[in-house]
């Protein structure tokens, strides 16, 4: 596929073109009228201290709380999904203190995951390749507890996942990719952190370095390492404006290569 065709489907627009107060208003009550329109009682996301889960947390807090305000009796959840300790504990605690959450619950997925990944993890003898797998475990046990939180509360599961990683396919199937609905989607990585700083998300949050944390072998590990292109490059290819040619070949052949990531299940 070609770079103009990757585009027409999932560019955004350029940032400089962007009210962020506009933006803010606009989600949440996108948020409220499809919650309505369900009949249910409110929104569930896990909080992992990053600028998405944040930016995210904060309009579904807005929006329950701005439902209530109309007579719509509507909880958000915050759930906490440590594997075990986590290394930036610090920024998933302040996260919360910046959205301010209805209710705030924690699991921790290390039993879990372990118990599941220890029957099969032999069926590889490359240690990285465990590993990696391993990761994705701990991606799908926490959608699994967030969508027994949504059952047991009638809640829509909120994902997180916008324009940058969308086209890389920066997220595991089934995992952080499954959800009932998105609310950052037809942004890129900077136009969320502009989103952040319009809601008056600490600076620390919004600058801070992505990366989903889910190997053992290489912890805290940014995204765009794991990537081998940059956020920056990213986002101005999305936006339409400059990016080197040996860049721009290596985000058409992740799109490519991840094209399954994006797909329904194909049927006969």
């Amino acid at each position: 596929m070609s770079k103009e065709e990757i585009l027409k489907l999932h560019g955004v627009r350029r940032t400089e073109t962007l009210d962020f107060d506009t933006e803010v208003r606009h989600r949440v009550e996108y948020l409220k009228e499809y919650l309505l329109s369900t009949g249910l009682d409110g929104f569930v996301l896990g909080i992992s201290g990053g600028v998405d889960s944040t930016t995210a947390g904060r309009l579904c807090q807005l929006a329950c709380t701005e439902l209530r305000e109309q007579g719509y009796d509507a909880t958000f959840y915050a759930v906490r999904l440590p594997y075990g300790a986590q290394a930036d504990e610090a920024d998933a605690q302040a996260s919360l203190a910046f959205i301010q959450p209805d209710k705030v619950i924690t699991v921790d997925i290390k039993p879990s995951t372990d118990a599941l990944h220890s029957q099969l993890g032999n069926l590889s003898a490359n240690p990285g390749v465990q590993d990696f797998n391993k990761g994705n475990v701990k991606a799908r046990i926490r959608m699994v507890a967030q969508y027994d939180i949504a059952g047991l509360r009638k809640c829509l599961v909120v994902g997180t996942d916008h324009n940058s990683e969308l086209v890389p396919a920066f997220y595991t199937k089934w995992g952080d990719q499954a959800c009932d609905i998105t609310v950052l989607n037809g942004l890129n990585k900077r136009q969320v952190r502009k989103l952040a700083e319009a809601l008056g998300a600490p600076a620390a949050l919004f600058q801070k370095t992505p990366t989903a944390d889910l190997e053992d072998l290489r912890p805290q590990i940014s995204d765009e390492a794991a990537l081998g292109f940059s956020y920056e490059d990213l986002d101005n290819f999305l936006e339409g404006k400059y990016v080197d040619d040996t860049v721009v070949d290596r985000i058409v052949t992740q799109y490519e290569r991840t094209r399954h990531k994006r797909n329904w299940p194909v049927a006969f």
